[in-house]
């Protein structure tokens, strides 16, 4: 038995909170698309956003991808690296990165959908990742108010962080 829209929505809006991989990358995506600066401010995160839907659908169609758990938590790791040392991709190869990481979070997502409503599940985790790359964005602003590197540390940290979930 389904659960209703109303419920499917919102174990989709939790599942990317729940997991600190998921809210490091989603975060550091943010932070990094802010340094690369210019259309890559929407760009990367929608590129993440957008491969991580096709992620869910294949995953929901029944498609599977290798070591979806790991590269999750190595998507933390890379990206956080990409923000600790302001790696300034052409912007294309910076959605292209964010969008490999998006994909298989978003086929992680498909994977745990148990007896929710597939749309109203993938509603509320797009929302929910939409809203930590902006978080990403925002707080990368302000910390660049404080200190220019302040932004640099926060993806040393999500690296580290990655780092620790990987091999602790």
């Amino acid at each position: 038995m389904t659960t209703s829209p109303l419920d499917s929505f919102m174990s989709g809006a939790l599942h990317p909170i729940f997991g600190l991989d998921h809210i490091l990358a989603m975060v550091v995506v943010g932070v990094w698309a802010l340094q690369i600066g210019g259309r890559a401010i929407w760009a990367v995160p929608l590129g993440f956003v957008t491969t991580m839907a096709f992620g869910f659908v294949a995953a929901r169609a029944g498609v599977s991808l290798p070591f979806v758990e790991p590269i999750i938590v190595i998507s933390s790791i890379v990206l956080g690296l990409c923000a600790l040392f302001v790696l300034r991709l052409y912007v294309p190869f910076a959605i292209a990165l964010a969008g490999f990481f998006g994909l298989f979070h978003g086929h992680a997502h498909g994977a745990e959908l148990g007896n929710a409503t597939p749309l109203a599940f993938g509603i509320g985790f797009v929302l929910v990742t939409a809203t930590l790359h902006a978080l990403g964005i925002l707080m990368a602003q302000y910390m660049k108010r404080v200190s220019e590197n302040a932004p640099r540390i926060l993806g040393g940290f999500s690296a580290l962080l990655g780092l620790s979930l990987l091999f602790g």
